[in-house]
Order: structure tokens, then sequence, then C-alpha cells
């Protein structure tokens, strides 16, 4: 399968996932790669997913051929909660293979395909499978999305040490500053982050996401290059 497939995830839901993922993808782009993004599960949306429409207004383009046929989001559930309880309640079922000849079909056409996933590595696609098996299964490497929160140390540490124990690749932390929370536990949390990286994952880098949507500030996105 040609092209790289990067599994973004969080720490937590509501952690910056999607910013993440749409700001990586304009920095990807700037370099003149081809690069897409897609939503792996979807809920607490109809038709269209908010998460994708998102991507594209941070990466100021509108929507592909491939939002428009589905591609970037094969499943999208109403109710605003985890994916097996979302599909449950529409009385759906989630076949994960549909999701991963999406992706292959997407790297027909990009170098990239960026892959959001729905909440945090442990988040249930179902009563049977958890998102990390997932992403075990088809080999992605990581990019984890924390932030300087309260709390965010335990977080990361607990997914480092998940993606450790499936033999995940973590490709790199992504540190999401918006938005802003005590700025004393924000430096102290980096600080942190940064040696205990530097220590334990010396292979995982550590990129520091803008503030805004707007900024043009340079992301260094050379590991992902």
């Amino acid at each position: 399968m040609k092209g790289t497939v990067l599994f973004i995830t969080g720490i937590d839901t509501n952690i910056g996932k999607t910013f993440a993922t749409g700001m990586l993808a304009r920095a990807l782009a700037g370099k003149g790669k081809k690069v897409i993004t897609q939503k792996m599960i979807q809920t607490g949306c109809t038709d269209v997913s908010e998460d994708i429409e998102m991507h594209r207004k941070i990466q100021e383009i509108p929507f592909t051929e491939e939002d428009k046929s589905g591609l970037t989001c094969p499943y999208i559930f109403t109710y605003p909660c985890s994916p097996h309880m979302a599909a449950e309640k529409d009385g759906r079922s989630i076949d994960l293979s549909v999701v991963t000849e999406a992706t292959r079909r997407l790297l027909e056409k990009y170098e990239y395909v960026l892959l959001e996933g729905a909440g945090g590595l442990m988040v249930p696609n179902d009563f049977h499978s958890l998102t990390i098996d997932y992403v075990k299964e088809q080999g992605y490497p990581v990019i984890l999305v924390t932030s300087g929160k309260l709390g965010s140390i335990n977080h990361t540490l607990l997914s480092l040490f998940a993606c450790k124990q499936y033999g995940i690749p973590v490709r790199a932390v992504a540190n999401n500053l918006y938005p802003h929370t005590d700025e004393l536990i924000t430096a102290n949390t980096l600080e942190y982050l940064t040696q205990y990286l530097e220590k334990e994952f010396p292979e995982t880098a550590l990129i520091m996401l803008p503030e805004v949507t707007a900024s043009n500030g340079d992301i260094d996105i050379s590991c992902l290059l």
C-alpha cells in the first residue's frame, strides 16, 4: 500500500484532535505533499462530519470529491457518544473493513492520510474491539494529541504506556495550547512531558501546535516527512 497513514488520537475526548489534524494537514500541504484527512467514525452528526468540515476550514479548501462520496468519513451517527453506543442507538453496526477500504482508496491518490479517531485509544468500536486494537492491526503509527490542562500528564503517560504495550509506534506527541488554561500548569506539563519523552520515548517527537487556526507560525513536522 503506497502512501502513509498517520493515526491521530488524543489523551481524552475534546482534547484538540480535530484542530491538530487540520493544522498538520495544512502544514504537510505547505511542504508540497498531497494530503487528505479522514475521520474514522463521527458521532453527534447527520449527513456530514463536523470534524471533516473543521479540517477543510483550517486547510482553507472546499469539500473534496472524497468528502462528498463519503470516503473521508465512512460512518456518521446521530448521537454524541462513544461509537459503540451511537451505532446501537441508530440501529446500525460498525464494520471496520469499510474504514480500511476507504483509507486504501484514499491512498491511491494521496501521499498522506491523516486518520482521526473518535476519542482516545481505548474507545470501543463495539463490545468486542477497541480503537487501539484497530490501530495495532493496521500497523499505523500514532500522533498523540495532548494539552496543558490539569490531568494531561497522567492521561498522556497512560496513552504512551498503552502504545508501548501494544507495540504501536508513537511518531509524535502534539501539544495543543488551545484553549488557554492555567499558565503555570501548562508550562510545567510541557516541561515534564519534554523530559519524559527524551528519556522514555527518544524516537517520539514533540510537535508544538499554534494557539489559533489563523496562525501562520511554523510547525516543525520534520518527523512526519
